[in-house]
């Protein structure tokens, strides 16, 4: 059985959300799977245009007993399991079984290897030497993607600097280093997981080891620059050895001058990628003066994340968005009201007009309940119910006048804000609204209790909390029983402790500049005047480290769960970006952000992969929430 890419526009076989409008249910390991016979896998390691010569070539598969990423020590629980045997190529070293590349840099596994359905390959190359002599710190990646079914073509990697750059970003939220690539083995992780590898192809050519700079879909622009830049700096040390210390110093696995300093180029990608915002001056200076991938920054970047912005779709002033259980991205536009899904690759799934059918007018609230059913909201009295796969299903009329955010509890109930009251509509049909009215509503979330918060911003600026019925759980009904210093809230999250986040939308006498707020499950504040983040914010999001991020409009914040800054001051920024009204973390880590110049935005490998939809938190684990799959 062959390996390798199958279509051009949906990428790597075994997808899931490729092609179809509710995506394709991947394998999970506890299924009874059958071996796969090894089709044809060659390719070349190089420096730039460099062969490697003397490189020891790995086949491995992410493992799925247990999770890698960010702050996740390597174990055996998550070591990637390795493919080949020394029975069948004749040499293994304490990294695994390996081929040797010859004097042009080539390899073949062909007749090597076995894989089964489900598992998820990449390439890992060490050593080697490109004219320099031999460099044991030459690590270098390629992602091949899912073992495939029958039929497949045979595939050709070249796996060199830019390949590294690629997988280290899309498989990031997986990685603790270049050997240690795991998740879990539910059906959603492995959905998250198939999908990163996938998301490989949408950066880099497997076959030349290029950075992209449209996807292949044709509707993303890539960071190209970024990408060769990054590659450049991996180069330093790849080909000639000589930076190679200073550069292991700046890229440690928590982005310190202090902290565990990777052996080889490929675990330095990973660790730059799980800290984008780390030693920015310092990683550029590796740049030599005739890099060899171009075309490349010519200056240090804000940071090193790789933002990619989709397009089409029916994009029109687009507000809200949310993350189905196959990872498709789906956009709620406002201004001529439409309803847009894209696949984890960015491909439109809906044409290029996007739903609109039905669509209420003036669409601004959307959510998917336990079912996958999604809810749609509009500055009226109904509100609108979509299939996962985007047929209409009924309209409902609210007890209240504008639900402009939505939230769904573990048993369907929905949950709307407006100008005037909190509204509930029951999954058994019957609608509701709290009186007296609490105004000035502007977001709503649900906790492992089956609390509901909303901020409100009439009044004294305050953070009210309900029961599922509707009723204040203490405190004087509308009057800001919990006042986190009088500062406006406009979006709020709940983290897997039960603590309430929340930030501000102005700047207060009380802080020097935007912040965030953090209330336990008691509504007390633990963030005294707040945790500062880099502009004012209207969305909020928690991933599956439970830490903290914000969309600012023209960039992202990220918050340690103890509300100390990971990002910099300035936040996370891209190019071209023209504010950034909403934003969700998906199954395979990626961040997702809607932007009013009408474009989707994947922010790739940037967090800790998340439970999609987020109620299926509170379905799966009913006192906990913002766990990983």
């Amino acid at each position: 059985m062959r390996l390798g890419l199958a279509v051009a526009v949906c990428g790597l076989v075994v997808l899931a959300g490729c092609g179809g409008s509710g995506g394709t249910t991947v394998s999970t390991v506890q299924q009874p799977i059958a071996p796969l016979t090894d089709v044809a896998l060659t390719g070349v390691v190089s420096s730039g245009s460099q062969p490697i010569v003397g490189a020891h070539v790995y086949l491995f598969a992410a493992n799925t007993t247990g999770y890698g990423g960010a702050g996740l020590a390597a174990s055996s629980s998550n070591a990637s399991v390795s493919l080949l045997s020394a029975a069948e190529t004749g040499d293994s070293d304490a990294v695994g079984a390996y081929v040797t590349t010859g004097s042009n840099g080539g390899f073949s596994l062909t007749g090597d290897y076995t894989c089964s359905s489900g598992q998820h390959l990449y390439l890992y190359a060490l050593g080697g030497n490109t004219g320099s002599g031999v460099n044991p710190a030459a690590g270098l990646m390629a992602a091949i993607g899912s073992c495939p079914a029958s039929g497949s073509s045979a595939i050709f990697a070249t796996v060199n600097e830019v390949s590294t750059i690629a997988a280290a970003y899309a498989f990031a939220g997986f990685a603790t280093d270049a050997t240690h690539v795991s998740s879990s083995g539910t059906a959603l992780a492995q959905v998250g997981i198939a999908n990163a590898f996938a998301n490989a192809a949408n950066l880099a050519s497997l076959s030349t080891g290029t950075a992209l700079a449209t996807t292949p879909a044709g509707n993303g622009t890539v960071p190209q620059t970024e990408i060769n830049t990054l590659a450049n700096i991996l180069a330093s040390c790849v080909n000639t050895g000589s930076s190679c210390s200073t550069l292991m110093v700046t890229a440690t696995a928590d982005g310190t001058t202090t902290g565990t300093k990777p052996t080889d180029t490929a675990t330095a990608a990973i660790n730059i990628a799980h800290n984008p915002g780390a030693n920015i001056a310092a990683l550029y200076g590796h740049v030599t003066s005739t890099p060899p991938f171009a075309p490349a920054l010519t200056g240090s970047p804000n940071d090193w994340t790789l933002a990619v912005k989709y397009t089409g779709g029916g994009l029109d002033y687009p507000l809200n968005l949310a993350v189905d259980a196959s990872g498709n991205i789906w956009v709620l536009s406002h201004n001529e009201g439409s309803l847009s899904e894209f696949n984890t690759l960015g491909v439109s799934q809906r044409g290029n007009a996007g739903i609109t059918s039905n669509v209420p007018d003036k669409a601004v609230g959307l959510a998917i309940d336990p079912s996958g059913d999604l809810w749609v909201s509009g500055l009226s009295t109904s509100m609108a119910k979509f299939t996962g796969t985007g047929s209409y299903l009924s309209t409902v009329t609210w007890g209240c006048n504008y639900p402009s955010h939505l939230a769904i509890d573990s048993g369907g109930d929905v949950y709307g804000t407006d100008e005037g009251p909190i509204c509930k509509y029951a999954s058994n049909g019957t609608a509701s609204s709290y009186t007296p009215q609490c105004g000035g509503g502007v977001a709503v979330a649900v906790d492992g209790a089956g609390n509901v918060w909303m901020p409100s911003i009439e009044g004294d600026p305050a953070m009210l909390e309900f029961d599922s019925s509707l009723s204040m759980v203490s405190g004087e009904p509308c009057y800001g029983w919990y006042d986190p210093n009088g500062i406006q809230m406009y979006a709020v999250a709940i983290d897997a402790e039960g603590d309430v986040w929340a930030p501000n939308s102005q700047e207060d006498a009380l802080v020097t500049r935007p912040v965030v707020t953090e209330l336990s499950s008691t509504g007390s504040v633990l963030s005294g005047n707040g945790y500062p983040i880099a502009a004012n914010s209207t969305a909020i999001a928690i991933d599956g480290n439970d830490t903290v991020w914000t969309a600012n409009g023209y960039s992202l914040s990220h918050l340690a769960h103890t509300g100390s800054a990971i990002s910099p001051s300035t936040g996370y920024t891209a190019s071209g970006l023209g504010g950034e009204t909403d934003l969700a973390v998906d199954p395979s880590g990626n961040i997702w952000t809607v932007d009013v110049n009408n474009s989707l935005v994947e922010w790739v490998g940037l967090a800790a992969p998340v439970t999609t939809p987020l109620v299926q938190n509170l379905v799966n684990n009913p006192t906990t929430i913002g766990q990983r799959p």
